[in-house]
C-alpha cells in the first residue's frame, strides 16, 4: 500500500513540476540551489514561506483574473502575450521568475529582472477604447504588481499551511517591494494597509472588458488540459473564485454567494492545496 501512494505521489510530483517549471525543471533548481551564493531574501523571510506554499496556484489564477479588469493592462496582455498558443510556457516564465527573485542567487535574480524590464519596453500599443498603453507605464506596473501580491496573500492567508500573523503579513508586503522597485514600480507599498488603500485608489478604473472577459472563460472553463485532469483544475478554480473580492464579481460576470463559498468552494480549496502540498513539498533553498 505504501509503495502504491509513492508511486501515485511521485507520479503526481513530475506532473506538476513538469507542468509549471518545464522539461528542465530540474536543471534549473539545481542552478537556483547554489550553496552559500548571496541572495535577496533569508530563509526565514515570509517571501519564502509564502511563495513556496501550494496556495500560489490559487493565488495566481486569482491574480490573472483581477489584473485583466484593468482595460489597459489587459490589452497588452491580449495583444502580446501568448497565453492562448502557449499557456503553459507563460506560466513556466512566470514560475521560474517567482523562485529566481525568492529563492534564487542574487545576481541570477538581477538578471531575471534585467530581461523582463527589456521585454516590457516592447509592450506598447492602442487599446480597444482607443488609449494608448506600455507596460513601462509606472501606473500599470503598480497595478500589476498590487495585485499580484495580495491575490498571493489572500491564497496564502485561506489556504496556506502555515498562515502569517499581522506583522508577517506586513513583512511579505515590505519583502515584495523590493522586487517590485527594480521592475521599475513606483513607490510600492510596504504593509498590508498600504497595499489595501494601494488597491482602493484602482478601484474607478477597473471595469470588464471583451479582452477580460475572453481571458475568464479560457481561464476558468476552457483550460487546454485533458479531461482526466479537469477535475483536478475544476477544484482549483472553485478555491480560486471563493478568494475574490466582492467588488470585482460584477465585472467578471461572477455572483458572489457567501454562504456557500464558505461551506463548498473553501473547502475544495484546501483539499487541493493539500494534495499538490502532498505531491509537491517545498524544496526551499538555503
Amino acid at each position: 500500500m505504501n509503495e502504491a501512494l509513492d508511486t501515485v505521489r511521485e507520479s503526481l510530483g513530475e506532473a506538476l513540476r513538469h507542468r509549471v517549471a518545464g522539461p528542465n525543471g530540474e536543471q534549473r533548481m539545481m542552478q537556483l540551489m547554489n550553496p552559500g551564493a548571496p541572495r535577496w531574501f533569508a530563509e526565514d523571510r515570509p517571501i519564502r514561506r509564502v511563495h513556496a506554499d501550494a496556495s500560489m496556484f490559487i493565488g495566481g489564477l486569482r491574480a490573472l483574473l483581477v489584473q485583466s479588469l484593468h482595460p489597459l493592462a489587459m490589452a497588452g496582455v491580449a495583444q502580446h502575450s501568448d497565453y492562448r498558443s502557449d499557456p503553459w510556457g507563460r506560466l513556466q516564465r512566470t514560475a521560474d521568475f517567482l523562485a529566481t527573485t525568492s529563492f534564487g542567487p542574487a545576481d541570477e535574480a538581477q538578471r531575471t529582472i534585467e530581461v523582463i524590464n527589456r521585454v516590457h519596453e516592447r509592450v506598447v500599443g492602442v487599446a480597444s477604447d482607443g488609449r494608448p498603453y506600455s507596460a513601462r507605464d509606472p501606473h500599470l506596473l503598480r497595478w500589476v504588481h498590487i495585485v499580484e501580491i495580495d491575490s498571493f496573500l489572500t491564497a496564502h492567508q485561506r489556504f496556506g499551511e502555515f498562515p502569517l500573523d499581522a506583522m508577517g503579513c506586513d513583512e511579505y508586503v515590505k519583502d515584495t517591494a523590493l522586487i517590485a522597485r527594480k521592475l521599475g514600480v513606483p513607490a510600492p507599498p510596504e504593509s498590508s494597509r498600504a497595499l489595501r488603500d494601494q488597491i482602493s485608489s484602482y478601484r474607478s478604473e477597473i471595469r470588464g472588458t471583451r479582452e477580460s472577459r475572453d481571458a475568464m472563460r479560457y481561464l476558468l472553463f476552457e483550460p487546454p488540459l485533458p479531461p482526466v485532469a479537469r477535475a483536478a483544475y475544476s477544484l482549483l478554480v472553485a478555491a480560486t473564485i471563493s478568494t475574490l473580492p466582492r467588488w470585482s464579481r460584477p465585472h467578471l460576470g461572477l455572483p458572489y454567494l457567501p454562504v456557500a463559498e464558505r461551506f463548498a468552494l473553501q473547502p475544495l480549496g484546501d483539499a487541493i492545496t493539500r494534495v499538490v502540498r502532498w505531491a509537491m513539498p517545498p524544496r526551499v533553498t538555503s
